[in-house]
């Protein structure tokens, strides 16, 4: 009973609940039905009213159009109120293009105040709302321009009417109510203008102006005018100016203007009016003067990041080429802003392509976000930068190095060009003792003096524009060539600043950089930038000179002048390795060591080819070689280096021994030795005498690398088969060797031609008539190893370039093919240097970058670059064309048959065995010294 009266208070306290929550939810559906028609009606009202507010802006602008100038500023005003409130960019962008013509008509109507849009200005009613009124005017003037593209036609005469809306509303002198009587509210009016300008800066005005800017001008051709242009710069100016050069400004100014491509050469193009204005305001002065300040130039450089960064450095050191007063008052701070620039961007640049990197045409791989928008733009950007390693800049920067007055006497000593036999060495160290007598009483420059303060305010100078220079060679990474060309542009300017150089400290010369090394100073790094600057600059030069220019015109420096600085450069890197600095060096000592060293070798390598310096000029006498030996034996790190680096200070015949040491040392390792304990393995062979090059090649060919660095014994058969008498201990195969190489390198054969004038050898471009060349190039390189390994002397005379390229030096990059083209055909060298000499157009020769050759009664035409025959030489590609001749007739007409050989002649001689030897030592290792004996050296 009690169970049942509950169960019935369950189910009615159920059902109440219910039904409480069914009326819960009617009444929220109704609420919701309400508030749903109360949107909708809202809805529908509001675009209701903007119909009805649009039909009324078309039919204000539709009728009587064509006194539609004649309409009152307040119907103007009051329309426009309108628009503005209903104003949605897509559906009433022609409706608000109509309002700006119609108040920029209303501006140009003569004598009617009651016209004029902007009297509004002047009603006590109306004035702060009209205010406000022309500020989102103008910003959605702004807002258009945006997305507007000035190479699009309909869209650039979109861009002329919103920038002319700009121009009219923010600046009073166009405004016809201020003329007469009407001057007296001239000072209000500015005002007025500019409270307008800050409110458009603070909405992003110069942000809208960068992206107009950087949409018409980042191309190779500019799609705005020159009246478009003027607008937006004279824009840009206008609150620059109003703020009397504040620093806010002057830094908005920076990031968002003079960040964009090239503005300073396109305004020099399309409106030169405007650098006027610039240079009327003395802006270059205030930019240096503003970017000098540390702090300040991080926070530009962090907010344009390395493109833009790098736009804002073109435009500043172009606007630097047009300002030669302010550059010479300021070069201080020009030269100390560009450095922190071009620092920041290096920061960022690369050596490697990796997932974090980018590619620039100008900085290489960087790991920033590189905006490939503005890349059509580069080529622009590259002639602007241009400017700093151009003449006229680096006359102004220069100009105390470039001062400096360096003494010529009419009689300087000749040096030889040519290598000097024992007999006459004496006389001819002689020669040079009074070479330098004389030449050093001419020209200071060519011994280190010393007596210059190196914290003197000139020496600073000079010291901080190296380092901005080398600084722009280590950032520049893809436009390098053009700016050490640049550099070594002026004859005078190298041989000046090693005068400088040679003038520093008490004592001048090696010891004070050698001091710099050792010193982590601020002034030490400066000035080994000095050296290094001067180093990578000067090997660019001689690199780039062939043998007429360094030895007969002896352009830039004397010979006596390469004599005395190729001395301190080989005390300065032997100090470096045998003090133990190159074991141990990072970053900017490490880059000093290779500029340094890479300089030192260029010189070493021209006068291995046509002597320019003393006997024995390279060795270093406090170097004895049993020392060098001991400490090889230790391992010890510095004598490797040296030798890694710089072998030539040890004397020739000592560098033989330890080769010879080396082989001794591989033949033990392998077991290739007789010992008492055990005995090598042997390879025989049987050689036809009539067939001696055929079976040697058949039987040799096939051994493995250590079988062919072993003992081989020979035995020769005659014609009939029967063995030859006598025993082969070494003899035999020595004999087989000298005559298989005989064979191989006979001209008649085909594989090996011989040079036009001195008849020297190397592979023959058409030897690929041969079956299976390459196999057989590869041979001959094992039998030219073999001759070397085992000391076998052999009378083969290679071409100096074919040496070169058996060393590796073709893979330098420092290389030139032309400097070798003489020992190949020097005929073919001097037509190649007249064409770089040639006065007149070239283009009249008719000649094409291709090569016309005759092989074997047919002329074959190789392109020297793809589609070389239809391209014709230039007075602006000749040097190229000149060095691409070169490297086709000695590299790339031999290319594989060079390669097979190397291939060979490594298999048994390690290449860095013989990387301790020059051109010419090499060819006195594989064919003897050609010295005569010495009598009394044999008693």
């Amino acid at each position: 009973m009690f169970s049942a009266s509950q169960s019935s208070k369950a189910q009615f306290l159920d059902k109440a609940r219910q039904a409480r929550e069914e009326r819960r939810e009617l009444k929220e559906r109704e609420r919701a039905a309400v508030q749903v028609q109360a949107l909708i009606r809202r809805f529908l009202c509001r675009c209701r009213l903007q119909r009805e507010i649009r039909r009324e802006v078309e039919d204000f602008f539709g009728t009587n159009e064509s006194g539609s100038s004649k309409r009152s500023a307040l119907s103007v005003f009051r329309i426009a109120r309108k628009l503005l409130f209903v104003f949605n960019h897509k559906e009433d962008k022609e409706r608000f293009e109509k309002l700006c013509r119609c108040i920029l008509n209303s501006m140009d109507v003569e004598n009617e105040p009651k016209v004029w849009y902007v009297s509004l200005a002047l009603s006590k009613d109306l004035t702060l709302l009209w205010i406000k009124q022309i500020k989102d005017i103008l910003w959605f003037c702004c807002e258009f321009l945006k997305q507007l593209k000035p190479d699009i036609l309909q869209d650039s005469r979109l861009v002329n009417l919103h920038l002319t809306m700009l121009v009219t509303f923010t600046d009073t002198s166009t405004w016809k109510i201020l003329r007469g009587k009407g001057e007296t509210l001239r000072p209000a009016m500015n005002h007025i203008c500019a409270n307008i300008m800050g409110h458009l800066n603070q909405k992003g005005f110069y942000s809208v102006l960068q992206i107009l800017l950087t949409n018409g001008l980042a191309r190779s051709r500019p799609s705005l005018s020159k009246g478009s242009l003027t607008a937006i710069f004279s824009l840009a100016l206008r609150p620059v100016v109003a703020a009397q050069f504040s620093d806010n400004l002057l830094r908005s100014f920076l990031i968002h203007i003079m960040s964009v491509p090239a503005i300073m050469t396109h305004l020099a193009t399309l409106t030169p009016e405007r650098l006027a204005v610039i240079e009327s305001h003395d802006l270059f002065r205030k930019f240096i003067l503003f970017l000098s300040r540390e702090a300040q130039c991080r926070d530009v450089c962090v907010c344009l990041e390395g493109s833009h960064t790098l736009c804002l450095l073109g435009n500043l050191v172009y606007l630097g080429s047009l300002n030669d007063k302010v550059l010479e008052e300021e070069t201080a701070y020009f030269v100390g802003v560009l450095i922190h620039m071009l620092s920041y961007c290096q920061k960022y640049v690369s050596q490697k392509k990796s997932n974090l990197t980018h590619w620039h045409p100008v900085l290489g791989w960087f790991s920033q976000t590189v905006d490939y928008g503005l890349n059509e733009s580069m080529p622009l950007l590259t002639k602007q930068l241009q400017h700093l390693w151009g003449v006229h800049m680096i006359r102004i920067l220069f100009s105390d190095v470039l001062s400096k007055k360096l003494l010529e006497n009419q009689e300087i000593a000749q040096l030889p060009t040519q290598p000097v036999s024992p007999q006459n060495s004496l006389p001819m160290k002689n020669l040079f003792k009074r070479a330098f007598q004389k030449s050093a009483s001419v020209r200071n420059i060519l011994k280190p003096v010393g007596g210059k303060r190196v914290d003197s305010a000139e020496v600073q100078k000079v010291c901080s524009i190296c380092v901005l220079y080398q600084t722009t060679l280590t950032t520049l990474t893809q436009i390098r060539l053009q700016i050490l060309t640049g550099l070594t542009y002026l004859d005078d300017l190298l041989p000046k600043l090693w005068a400088f150089i040679c003038e520093l400290g008490p004592q001048g010369g090696l010891k004070l950089f050698l001091e710099c090394l050792n010193n982590d100073t601020e002034e030490s790094k400066r000035l080994l930038a000095m050296l290094m600057l001067f180093c990578d600059c000067s090997r660019h030069l001689i690199t780039i000179l062939d043998d007429i220019e360094v030895y007969e015109e002896q352009i830039s420096f004397k010979l006596e002048e390469l004599v005395t600085i190729s001395s301190f450069l080989n005390s300065f890197v032997f100090k470096m390795i045998w003090d133990g600095i190159v074991e141990n060096a990072r970053g900017e000592t490490l880059e000093l060591f290779h500029s340094v060293h890479g300089w030192l070798m260029v010189l070493y390598e021209r006068d291995c080819r046509r002597r320019f310096a003393p006997e024995d000029h390279w060795l270093r006498k406090d170097l004895k070689p049993s020392v060098l030996f001991q400490e090889l034996d230790k391992d010890k790190k510095r004598a490797q280096l040296l030798l890694q680096y710089i072998p030539h200070v040890i004397p020739h015949k000592n560098r033989v021994l330890l080769f010879r040491n080396m082989v001794t040392k591989e033949k033990e390792k392998l077991g290739l030795v007789e010992t008492s304990s055990a005995s090598p393995h042997v390879t025989h062979i049987t050689i036809r005498r009539s067939r001696m090059l055929e079976d040697g090649y058949e039987q040799l060919r096939q051994l493995s690398q250590n079988a062919m660095k072993g003992v081989i014994r020979v035995k020769f058969v005659n014609d009939l088969g029967v063995d030859e008498a006598g025993i082969d201990q070494d003899g035999v195969f020595k004999e087989f060797l000298e005559e298989i190489i005989k064979k191989v390198f006979d001209p008649a054969l085909n594989l090996f031609k011989t040079t036009s004038g001195d008849e020297r050898l190397y592979p023959s471009p058409t030897s690929y008539i041969h079956e299976n060349y390459l196999q057989l190039f590869e041979f001959v390189g094992k039998m030219l190893g073999k001759a070397v390994y085992e000391g076998i002397v052999v009378d083969v005379p290679f071409a100096s370039f074919f040496l070169s390229q058996l060393l590796g030096h073709h893979h330098s990059v420092f290389y030139s093919s032309v400097d070798e083209l003489p020992s190949l055909d020097s005929e073919f060298y001097k037509n190649l240097t007249s064409i770089k000499r040639y006065d007149g157009d070239i283009s009249d020769l008719g000649l094409t970058l291709s090569y016309d050759e005759d092989v074997m009664g047919q002329l074959v035409c190789h392109e020297l670059v793809p589609g070389g025959k239809t391209i014709p030489v230039t007075n602006e590609n000749k040097i190229s064309y000149i060095h691409l001749m070169a490297h086709f007739r000695m590299h790339t007409q031999i290319k594989s048959q060079t390669a097979a050989l190397i291939s060979g002649f490594r298999s048994i001689i390690k290449p860095e065995w013989i990387r301790m030897f020059s051109a010419p030592e090499l060819q006195r290792l594989i064919s003897g010294d050609n010295a005569e004996i010495d009598l009394e050296d044999l008693k």
